[in-house]
């Protein structure tokens, strides 16, 4: 069956439309990115804005087009961090189904763990072993940790901190000020030490932008290529060497580097800083990227479920 679903998140959306076949394997058709700051202000002020409704609809729009010109069965949107935080959650919600005639389903922290951590392990699954995960999601509103054994998922946390949400706060200049940065860490500080420690046979996956932005610089691609990102290996000391290069420089400087998303370019910084610590509470050295996550674990789940039905 050839379905989409649509990853809503604080400050990007992503379209996935693969083939599923009986077995379970995905075959990509699209799979399409955008930046569209749903979560912009809702840190400070709980609401989406005005003018983020139309914005976030003419994207939607165009991948319900891509969607239907793919000859997609059924579009599977949720939502994330910046829609369960939003006041006006319903309200937008409303204003989609009347535009675009499919609903945005909003999920749960537990929820969108689960799902990213599906996504995020499919494509390191060894048939026949036992394996150990850990998948770190840092996203725009939120940052989780989802631990697991091969599908099973044995815990899940999340903290209140992202590469949107700490921007907005502290690093508010380009390049940051130090104390921008010190007050970020201080926050990120004392979120980090509710994660738990690793299990030592557990295998670190980072899902997201930050990460994958991450692994572009450090192969020093031409361009940001998904298909080269997936499964890298990043190094903490080659993660802290990226971020020394570029915290001095400007917003205009780090948008005009070939890996970087000119739109991300102003949070990267946040979201390595995310990483970093979450690297030395975790007392990882090493994360392999992964550009799946959960656009890919809602079509697996909606796979299992229908498999269930028959």
């Amino acid at each position: 069956m050839r379905l989409t679903s649509i990853d809503i998140g604080t400050n990007t959306i992503l379209m996935l439309v693969a083939d599923i076949d009986t077995d379970g394997t995905l075959t990509v058709i699209r799979d399409e990115h955008a930046i569209a700051r749903l979560g912009k202000g809702v840190d400070a002020n709980k609401m989406i804005l005005p003018e983020t409704f139309e914005r976030v609809l003419g994207l939607l729009q165009k991948y319900k087009n891509i969607s239907e010109d793919c000859g997609s069965e059924k579009i599977l949107a949720r939502g994330t961090s910046a829609l369960r935080d939003a006041q006006n959650q319903s309200e937008f919600n409303d204003f989609i189904r009347k535009k675009l005639s499919f609903e945005v389903s909003v999920l749960t922290g537990a929820e969108e763990a689960d799902l990213t951590y599906l996504g995020a392990i499919s494509d390191f699954l060894q048939e026949g072993a036992k394996r150990n995960f850990a998948v770190l999601d840092i996203g725009g509103g939120s940052t989780e940790l989802i631990a697991g054994q091969d599908l099973e998922v044995k815990s899940r946390q999340s903290l209140d901190i992202g590469s949107v949400r700490l921007t907005e706060r502290f690093l508010k200049t380009s390049p940051p000020s130090s104390l921008g940065v010190s007050q970020a860490l201080s926050l990120i500080r004392s979120q980090v030490t509710q994660f738990s420690p690793l299990s030592s046979t557990a295998r670190l996956i980072g899902v997201a932008g930050t990460l994958t932005t991450l692994a572009a610089i450090d192969l020093k691609l031409p361009s940001f290529d998904r298909e080269k990102v997936h499964g890298h290996l990043l190094t903490f000391d080659a993660v802290h060497t990226i971020f020394n290069q570029l915290r001095i420089r400007t917003l205009e400087e780090l948008r005009s580097i070939p890996q970087i998303v000119p739109e991300r370019a102003d949070i990267i910084l946040a979201g390595i800083l995310i990483l970093l610590e979450t690297m030395k509470q975790l007392n990882a050295n090493e994360i392999v990227v992964s550009d799946r996550g959960l656009r890919y674990g809602i079509l697996l789940r909606e796979f299992q479920e229908t498999k269930t039905r028959q």
